[in-house]
């Protein structure tokens, strides 16, 4: 966790209950650990529910120190809540954003509203899956919940998560899926639940699952993917919802349609991060996020009129460039606010891409552009979503000369910044009835370094609709459209614009079933543009980034991290692998070791898209005296030409051996994907 200033000098003193039973409507309970005033009973105040199934005892315990100790001081109990079937808290987690989740969510509100020292109003805020069940809940419309505040999520669960971008499977699915499954598996802490925690283990183990494989059998816009995601019916959000992301994150696209459709008080807050809370996030500026947050709960919890309201509903950073770089470095920029979205009149730069380039206007006897891609283009992009914690930003994009084909405009005679979505739009003629196409936006700077701006990828199949996908009619020219994430950028004059474009975008997509050879026709790229004149007002500052005194921890043996690409010249395989290590560190305040070790390994055959597998392993282990537990998962995909091959293990430990053994082997037929 990064070193930030730590506030002390809190308006009311403090108290913590650190172990804390909810009742839910079935007898099950889930445990809490709480912060509060030490006269909240003698003058309640509102609480601030985050509610994950990530571990508050060692998983999200430094994040915790830091934020919800702060809004208590503040005038607010902040509520930490394990799910169902995770970390302390009792029964078993089939899945994500389940009904069952949403349901005992409600259970937990109506317990806070209830409780002495509760003035009877609850706010939620998380980042990612805490995002996610934000939205969700704020529309089953809890009557005592007053406001959200989301981080890193979407309104929409197959457009913009882990398993789809743009109707092409990513592998974040799988990637996702490991970690997910390891943490599902893990086991409660002895020190809270007693002697019952092997118990409580067991039925995990035999009952949470491998949730990956329902991801896997659902690959269209169904109604498991429409469960959970708002954009069904925004209408049923009524409370207001502070939206919060970074261009560095995966989940920054669902902000700006947000701002557009939900009904209610809402306000957008976008920066260069990574899938982070702003106040320790990377690339910096970080900022006085949790000073934010009490601006906006004062606002719509205590009736306090804080201003929020009456300052743009977006705010935005323009960022400057920087050098590529696959570690997160500072974003140098500037803040900007917007009105609202979509802007209305707003400028597009329109460029024609041919053969030899990009042009401001369509050359008369440009010929087809032809594509097709070795299945290792995209090896120097970045993950789908960084966390800034690791090598998993992009590198220098003259890397995928001779495996992307690009189409570069001639030095810009005056800087030009980039704010909205940039769209890709063509007519293509595929070989085959399913193809992908990668669209990857670089600034090539003076000195012939090229950095990443953004990128989309579209499979062909989902053109018209993710619910109904439509075989490609082979040799016969269709219209696509392929959108590149959100992104404020400026660009400086004498830098060129390049566009990349492949069949193949790996290791963030899957390759299609079989090689395609495109070929494309009337092709632009539309650019949306931002006038700095159009900066909106100058706001105050955002406060600098502190928060309550961190989690005191011990490291007894320093942890590590690498990303590498190897080739068998042997045998042409290329093995793209990510590995990190936390080292064993030792929680102060309890007495547990823990140590998380996760392995991602990607192979693949330039030229051939069934030779694609992922294997992805973690080993989490915890300790304290003569407890000892730990476990060890790993899940392999294999993307066949008419299948997705899913192999998983699980195996965990206690100090007496062998606890549960299990395996999975399953053949999922692949659809249009």
């Amino acid at each position: 966790m990064p070193d930030i200033p730590v506030r002390t000098n809190f308006p009311r003193k403090i108290r913590e209950i650190e172990n804390c039973w909810i009742p839910m409507p079935d007898g099950t309970k889930l445990a809490a650990r709480i912060w509060l005033p030490e006269d909240a009973e003698a003058d309640p105040v509102p609480a601030i529910l985050e509610y994950l199934p990530y571990r508050k005892r060692d998983g999200t315990v430094e994040r915790d120190h830091l934020t919800h100790p702060y809004f208590a001081g503040f005038g607010y109990a902040g509520v930490r809540v394990d799910m169902r079937g995770t970390g302390d808290s009792e029964g078993v987690c089939k899945g994500e954003y389940l009904l069952q989740e949403q349901d005992d969510c409600l259970a937990v509100i109506e317990w806070l509203a209830a409780q002495p020292w509760c003035s009877g109003k609850v706010g939620m805020i998380g980042i990612s899956w805490g995002g996610f069940n934000g939205l969700q809940v704020a529309a089953r419309r809890p009557p005592a919940l007053g406001a959200v505040i989301s981080l890193c999520s979407t309104d929409d669960r197959y457009a913009d998560d882990i398993h789809f971008m743009g109707g092409a499977c990513l592998t974040d699915k799988l990637a996702w899926g490991a970690t997910a499954f390891a943490i599902a598996h893990t086991p409660p802490d002895p020190a809270i639940v007693g002697e019952r925690w092997r118990d409580m283990w067991k039925e995990r183990l035999e009952g949470n699952g491998l949730w990956m494989l329902d991801w896997f059998r659902h690959q269209r816009r169904d109604d498991f993917y429409r469960h959970g995601s708002v954009c069904e019916n925004y209408a049923d959000i009524k409370v207001p919802v502070y939206a919060v992301g970074g261009y560095a994150d995966g989940y920054t696209n669902p902000i700006f349609r947000m701002m557009e459709h939900l009904p209610g008080p809402r306000k957008a807050l976008v920066g260069p991060w990574a899938h982070k809370y702003p106040h320790f996030a990377t690339p910096a500026p970080r900022i006085g996020f949790l000073q934010e947050c009490l601006r906006w709960w004062d606002q719509h919890l205590k009736g306090i009129e804080t201003g929020i309201m009456d300052e743009p509903m977006m705010r935005l950073w323009m960022q400057d460039p920087v050098a590529p770089s696959p570690y997160a470095v500072d974003r140098p920029g500037r803040w900007l606010g917007l009105t609202g979205w979509p802007r209305t009149g707003q400028e597009l730069r329109v460029l024609h891409v041919a053969p030899d380039g990009m042009h401001d206007t369509a050359p008369a006897d440009a010929g087809p552009i032809t594509l097709c891609s070795p299945e290792n283009a995209g090896s120097a992009a970045q993950t789908w979503c960084i966390y800034g914690t690791g090598p998993d930003g992009a590198l220098d994009q003259n890397t995928e000369a001779g495996r992307m084909s690009f189409f570069e405009t001639a030095p810009i005679a005056e800087d030009m910044e980039i704010l909205g979505f940039p769209l890709l739009k063509t007519r293509v003629v595929s070989d085959v009835p399913q193809a992908n196409l990668a669209a990857v936006l670089s600034m090539v700077a003076p000195d012939g370094s090229a950095r990443l701006v953004c990128f989309g990828v579209l499979n062909l199949t989902h053109r018209n609709s993710h619910s109904d996908p439509e075989p490609l009619p082979t040799g016969t020219p269709v219209d696509a459209v392929v959108q590149l994430n959100v992104i404020g950028q400026r660009i400086p004059a004498g830098y060129k614009l390049r566009l990349a474009l492949a069949t193949a975008y790996w290791p963030i997509i899957w390759p299609s079933a079989e090689k395609a050879t495109l070929s494309l026709t009337d092709t632009r790229l539309e650019l949306p543009l931002h006038d700095r004149t159009h900066d909106g007002p100058e706001l105050p500052a955002f406060g600098p980034a502190e928060g309550a005194a961190p989690l005191r921890t011990e490291t007894i043996e320093a942890g590590s991290g690498h990303r590498t690409l190897t080739k068998d010249y042997a045998t042409g395989i290329e093995t793209y692998t990510r590995y990190g290590d936390t080292g064993r560190v030792r929680h102060l305040h309890t007495d547990m070791t823990v140590r998380y070790v996760d392995e991602d390994q990607f192979r693949i055959h330039p030229d051939d898209p069934n030779s694609a597998t992922a294997t992805m392993r973690w080993h989490k282990s915890y300790g304290r005296g003569d407890w000892q537990a730990e476990v060890a998962v790993s899940v392999k995909v294999a993307a066949l030409r008419d299948v997705w091959q899913i192999d998983a293990r699980l195996e965990a430990r206690d100090g007496d051996g062998l606890v549960s053994e299990k395996t999975w082997s399953e053949a999922v037929p692949r659809d249009l994907v």
